[in-house]
């Protein structure tokens, strides 16, 4: 209650996950600013706080949540279906029917397992963002008898001809269109046949020739010249070609269904997207998974390094060297047979992306921890203060720290004394 009478307590407090106690929504909503009221919605409110919200008397609070989500969907930025149906009150069935297009489209955008009657009646909105957000995934995908219709429309035919089989005909129409956004969708699809992707060749932009050198349906010396090309044109300065070289993200997935034999002759390919698909397979001999385990290529290694069997002095190696990568779970520490034991001796690492690593021992000693605490990467020192084994005299150094991140984490572990936390408020005067 203190704590809500300053703007940053009430934004942390308004960030808190979990049901909130009545009490404290009540003096929330005492307060009265539309920055805290707008988190006052979902399972974090009891339904009798709930309801007392939707009779604020103030609009701004009352209706801080529906507003923004109402802004959201004229913006054009994608929510989930549940903030959808509680900002306006209707279920999904009602929202997909609703006679604002941007809501529609919002609800396709939203509503993933919709059923075929409501899939229908969005690929026959006479408004072009719902057609276009109705097929913009696979599922629930595009009837037989609505693809012909898909095709011919502007809004839905790039989507169709990234996902859906197609005949011949319906390929050599989009084709034909000369859209380069239609040909690199084209380029994309899994479902080409060799014909298909062979009318694709002479195509020169850099993004359909890296997505065709892909293709189960090209030979070597064909997906070797169409790297050559692109390549050729990023060292001529051309932006597109480094986009296609750099960040095309598509993966080559056919190949982890191909027979083993056709899958090991992309053992040496040069190009690190056929490896990495290799990596991801499970049932490659040995002496694969070493040369695997060696590639040139870090993303190569770690993929190889997530197959269930991997020895532990391959995780080890692989971590001390780079690290973990935190946004992918899970991590590669966490793998089952990742000797846990040597976490602590990440501490005498140079790299402090490794000693960070050293942090998800759970166990980790106060003197490892104390060196951590005045690492010279405020990152490292976050670890630290959230580290579950962080001593109060750690604690107290870490709240003072010069990088305000590392004192807000010291200060939101659950080991701070109640006494100093009431030592925090009194400092600042509340």
């Amino acid at each position: 209650m203190r704590l809500l009478a300053h703007r940053a307590g009430r934004h942390g407090i308004s960030s808190r996950r979990g049901q909130w106690a009545d009490a404290l929504v009540e003096a929330l909503l005492a307060h009265g600013h539309e920055d805290m009221a707008m988190g006052l919605h979902g399972d974090r409110l009891s339904p009798a706080m709930r309801r007392r919200v939707a009779e604020h008397s103030d609009p701004a609070i009352r209706d801080a949540f529906p507003d923004f989500v109402r802004q959201m969907v004229d913006r054009e930025v994608p929510l989930g279906i549940d903030d959808l149906e509680e900002a306006y009150g209707l279920p999904r069935t009602a929202l997909a029917a609703s006679e604002n297009p941007k809501l529609r489209a919002a609800v396709a955008h939203a509503w993933h397992d919709r059923p075929p009657a409501v899939q229908e009646a969005m690929l026959a909105d006479p408004d072009p963002r719902v057609r276009t957000a109705a097929t913009l995934r696979e599922e629930p995908g595009v009837p037989p008898e609505w693809r012909d219709r898909c095709l011919a429309d502007p809004a839905t035919r790039t989507n169709i001809a990234r996902h859906v089989p197609l005949t011949p005909d319906r390929f050599a129409r989009l084709a034909r269109t000369g859209d380069e956004e239609v040909l690199q969708a084209l380029a994309e699809n899994p479902h080409l046949t060799a014909d298909m992707v062979a009318l694709l060749l002479d195509t020169e932009d850099p993004v359909v020739r890296i997505a065709v050198a892909q293709s189960r349906h090209v030979d070597a010396a064909t997906r070797e010249r169409l790297y050559a090309l692109v390549e050729a044109e990023r060292e001529a300065g051309s932006v597109e070609a480094e986009v296609a070289l750099g960040w095309y993200h598509a993966e080559p997935h056919w190949l982890r269904e191909a027979p083993l034999t056709e899958r090991l002759s992309h053992l040496d390919s040069p190009h690190p997207a056929l490896r990495r698909a290799l990596a991801s397979c499970r049932d490659l001999p040995e002496e694969a998974w070493n040369r695997l385990d060696h590639d040139p290529r870090l993303s190569v290694r770690r993929a190889a390094a997530r197959r269930p069997d991997a020895p532990p002095e391959v995780l080890e190696r692989l971590v001390r060297a780079h690290g973990d990568v935190f946004h992918v779970r899970p991590l590669l520490v966490d793998h089952p047979r990742f000797p846990r034991h040597v976490l602590r001796t990440f501490v005498d690492e140079p790299d402090p992306h490794v000693r960070y690593v050293a942090l998800q021992d759970p166990e980790l000693p106060e003197t490892a921890l104390r060196r951590l605490a005045v690492d010279p990467e405020p990152f490292v020192r976050r670890g630290v203060a959230r580290h579950p084994e962080v001593t109060q005299e750690l604690l107290e150094g870490l709240l003072a720290d010069a990088d305000p991140e590392v004192a807000d984490e010291a200060a939101a572990h659950p080991a701070l004394p109640l006494p100093r936390m009431y030592r925090i408020l009194a400092d600042a005067g509340l």
